[in-house]
């Protein structure tokens, strides 16, 4: 293959809801990244591993406790195997590993073949032949061979395949950083050099490209350096600081400082090795994916240059079908163009009403059907759906249950979202939701989906009338389920985190929850700041959003026509794919 590719790493790559191969938002922004990179025929190839177990099947019983149980699905019903295979050496180990295809096609037909690793074979020792199975699971031990087999085994399998011209490797998040020890040893190889040299340093930060995603420190994996020499073994010489050369090449890759800026050198406070520091080191480019978070990243990661490029989402996978039909006849050509989308101002409102009407049933009759809740298409629904952990607040709403109760019209609510197994304050947030839903029945419907995935979001950021956000500032890098949202006419009520910092226009692309804060400032009184925010979430619930959605509805549609029209033209996956390909891939 002759043409100068983009190989896109990511441990997770969500790409249809019946394989199970991502999580949460990074996996969904992975896939929407690869739609969006076929759509403009951007040259592109990912790689990431096949997580046989999936991100487990949730259950959740009528109090709201959460257990968990391996996906089934049949590999072979979406993915073609390749031939090559290629080994990677873990712990004085030879383990074998192949890959799967599945492509993806844009508008134009242009492919981008995904690769997913795979070391279930019967060549491998027992314990190896399930290294890809689970995503995010385990131990550190399971947890860094994947890490290796991704990012060292990623990079030659690309090769195996024939994909030798690669001009980038943009690495979303950490957890393939170590496709650079991989291209840092070939590189010294070709020159018959036994160790690095800094040349090859500078060559193979030339060629990688950075996205971090989380401002959440506990996001941020850390390995003690033992375990790492371990695993590697061969490669421990990039590792032990006896050899000056190398010792060089230590410093310059696994330097780093602490979070908040805080000195800290890598052999010190307990020998741990940090993946986001190689990638930091090791990358040209690098950056958050907002601009808050570009400026909480920087804050973060103190003495690194960190750009943003703000998240963005597949118009043509996230829009319902009744306001694709809608586009369709007023907005001409809005999947190749998404920016054109900012003409939904000239849609007659009443017939955006109508197709979020119908969008509302769909996801009506489908919670009926799953809870037998009995929802209601005429009352104000709001929709809230993300990963179930304590910094996303999801039981912020019921702060003050006599406020809801009192609010004079019918409400509904919808939940939905996984905790991850070992995040006990997150199952109990559910657990809180529960609770707080049998207080409020009948005045108020509660309703919490289980099993969120991809074809339920869908449903749902079309299918509710406002979409509500409440995360504890500023620890939502982005977020893009809002964004999802306003691609469907829903308005976001939120928390000015993120995203929404760039897209909220009071009243007008939708509503703020409390003020803006600075990147990390300290609270005085962190339950001060949380009873703040819930008293602003119920007074714009009362003062604004039940009053015009029941008495004023045309400026309730009126909202729904500038979220479209200024947020979904913008914050859609081609806007951010052209940032990338002008800022970081072909500079």
């Amino acid at each position: 293959m002759d043409e100068q590719q983009i190989a896109y790493f990511s441990m997770e790559i969500g790409l249809e809801a019946a394989m199970p191969t991502y999580a949460g938002g990074l996996g969904v922004l992975a896939g929407d990244t690869i739609r969006a990179a076929a759509d403009l025929q951007v040259p592109m190839v990912a790689m990431t591993l096949l997580h046989r177990h999936g991100y487990f099947y949730q259950h959740l019983d009528d109090a709201g406790r959460q257990t968990e149980a391996p996906v089934q699905w049949d590999v072979d019903d979406f993915l073609s195997e390749m031939t090559p295979r290629v080994t990677v050496t873990l712990e004085g180990r030879s383990v074998n590993v192949r890959a799967w295809r599945y492509t993806v096609r844009g508008i134009g037909g242009h492919e981008v073949p995904v690769y997913f690793l795979d070391t279930d074979l019967a060549e491998n020792d027992a314990w190896d032949r399930t290294l890809t199975d689970s995503l995010y699971g385990n131990d550190a031990r399971y947890r860094f061979c994947q890490e290796a087999v991704l990012g060292i085994g990623g990079v030659r399998m690309l090769q195996a395949l024939g994909h030798n011209q690669i001009a980038r490797y943009h690495l979303n998040e950490g957890h393939s950083a170590l496709l650079t020890l991989e291209l840092l040893d070939q590189e010294a190889k070709r020159a018959g050099r036994p160790c690095v040299s800094r040349d090859d340093i500078h060559a193979i930060r030339h060629k990688c490209v950075f996205t971090t995603h989380t401002p959440v420190p506990a996001g941020h994996d850390q390995f003690p350096m033992e375990l790492v020499k371990q695993v590697l073994g061969a490669r421990e010489d990039y590792l032990d600081l006896k050899d000056v050369y190398c010792a060089d090449l230590a410093r310059l890759v696994l330097r780093q400082g602490a979070p908040f800026g805080e000195s800290k050198n890598l052999y010190e406070s307990g020998d741990l090795f940090n993946p986001t520091y190689l990638a930091l080191n090791l990358s040209h480019y690098v950056n958050g994916v907002a601009k808050k978070h570009g400026e909480v990243a920087r804050m973060m990661f103190g003495g690194y240059h960190i750009e943003a490029i703000t998240n963005g989402v597949h118009a043509a996978t996230w829009v319902a079908p009744p306001l694709q039909e809608l586009y369709d006849r007023h907005i001409s050509g809005w999947r190749q163009d998404n920016f054109s989308l900012r003409s939904a101002l000239s849609i007659p409102a009443d017939e955006l009403w109508q197709a979020h009407q119908r969008a509302k049933k769909a996801l009506m009759q489908y919670v009926n059907h799953e809870t037998n809740a009995g929802l209601e298409v005429d009352a104000l629904t709001l929709g809230f759906a993300r990963r179930a952990t304590e910094y996303k607040r999801a039981d912020l709403l019921f702060a003050d249950l006599e406020r809801l109760r009192a609010m004079g019209h019918p409400l509904q609510v919808i939940y939905a979202g996984k905790a991850h197994p070992q995040d006990a304050k997150g199952k109990e947030l559910i657990q809180q939701i529960f609770k707080a839903a049998a207080a409020l029945r009948p005045l108020i419907n509660v309703v919490y989906l289980q099993n969120y995935d991809l074809e339920l979001a869908k449903l749902l950021t079309a299918g509710v009338d406002v979409w509500l956000n409440t995360p504890q500032p500023p620890l939502e890098a982005s977020g893009t389920s809002g964004m999802k949202a306003s691609l469907n006419g829903v308005p976001s009520l939120s928390v000015l985190d993120g995203w929404w910092i760039e897209g909220h226009i009071e009243g007008v692309t939708g509503w703020a929850i409390g003020e803006n804060h600075r990147a990390f400032e300290k609270k005085n009184d962190e339950q001060l700041d949380r009873r703040d925010d819930a008293n602003a979430l119920y007074d714009k619930l009362e003062r604004v959003i039940v009053p015009q959605f029941y008495g004023q509805r045309e400026r309730f549609q009126n909202v729904m026509q500038h979220c479209i029209a200024l947020n979904g033209s913008f914050f859609n996956a081609q806007r951010m794919m052209m940032q990338y390909v002008l800022n970081a891939y072909f500079l």
